[in-house]
């Protein structure tokens, strides 16, 4: 083989010699039509995105120790990470395969793995295997979500998304843990917990379609009326923190099962009824 054909043999194969014993990035993207070779990654999203990872390892951590409270709120704190890395990208024009691929990987611990652990920690444990069952069956539709969801980039309506976002169900969860993190449910209460879990992950895998919100226009204008409700919201907020979270989680989880049902009710009472 010729000093020719091995170096564009290095090329192909990503085998980049450097001066550290870690292998180099070299990404191809399509710029005017022509593809382009870029080496590394953009910083700036990719440290939201493991800022995000992080919160979701230190959830994990936190309840391995018993800090239910804490472990809560770094899924939450993950939540808010992930929500900039997105827009950070797109506001400074770094998006990237490799961007998605990390966000990908980062949301599986954060709303798939960590939830589910930090809830078994909790409670399900005491359940034996129907506590192991409800937070694999979590875990696992997480992850059929996030395949899914990577599958259908483009060809789906992003206005609405396909089964309940990995987010809002570790939302869900979380703020579960987050309410009645000083106290241990026991019996019925313990095994509601282990449905309501197991519930959020088949909410992600099914076909219900929850708005994304990106079609508001928030450069529009709105009655006055609707800003005094913002402010009693927030101010609702600050005094029931946890419970407000907890309901706004719920209340958008099972605001599409409610409307499908109001849409098959008022489609069967329109149809016509058969000859007699």
């Amino acid at each position: 083989m010729s000093q020719v054909d091995n170096e564009q043999s290095k090329q192909d194969t990503g085998d980049h010699e450097g001066p550290l014993p870690f292998g180099d990035l070299v990404e191809e993207v399509s710029e005017n039509g022509k593809k382009v070779r870029h080496r590394g990654v953009y910083l700036l999203p990719n440290l939201f995105t493991t800022g995000a990872l992080f919160c979701g390892f230190y959830a994990i951590v936190s309840a391995m120790h018993g800090n239910f409270t804490q472990a809560a709120i770094a899924i939450f704190g993950s939540m808010l990470l992930d929500g900039m890395d997105g827009r950070v990208a797109r506001m400074t024009n770094t998006q990237s395969a490799f961007g998605e691929q990390y966000d990908s990987l980062a949301d599986m611990v954060s709303f798939g793995v960590a939830p589910a652990l930090v809830v078994f920690s909790w409670v399900l444990h005491d359940l034996g295997r129907w506590g192991w069952a409800a937070a694999f069956i979590y875990t696992a539709c997480a992850a059929l979500r996030l395949a899914r969801f990577n599958t259908q980039i483009g060809v789906v309506d992003k206005k609405y998304f396909m089964g309940l976002a990995s987010p809002a169900a570790a939302s869900i969860v979380g703020a579960t843990v987050w309410v009645w993190s000083d106290s241990r449910p026991e019996g019925i209460w313990a095994a509601g917990v282990a449905v309501l879990t197991a519930f959020s992950g088949l909410l992600m895998v099914s076909n219900f379609r929850y708005t994304s919100f990106k079609g508001i226009n928030f450069r529009g204008r709105v009655p006055f009326a609707f800003m005094l409700l913002v402010v009693l919201v927030f101010a609702s907020l600050i005094i029931y923190q946890e419970q407000g979270v907890l309901a706004i989680a719920v209340i958008y989880g099972l605001s599409a099962p409610i409307i499908w049902v109001f849409r098959r009710a008022a489609g069967s009472s329109k149809s016509p009824k058969a000859p007699e």
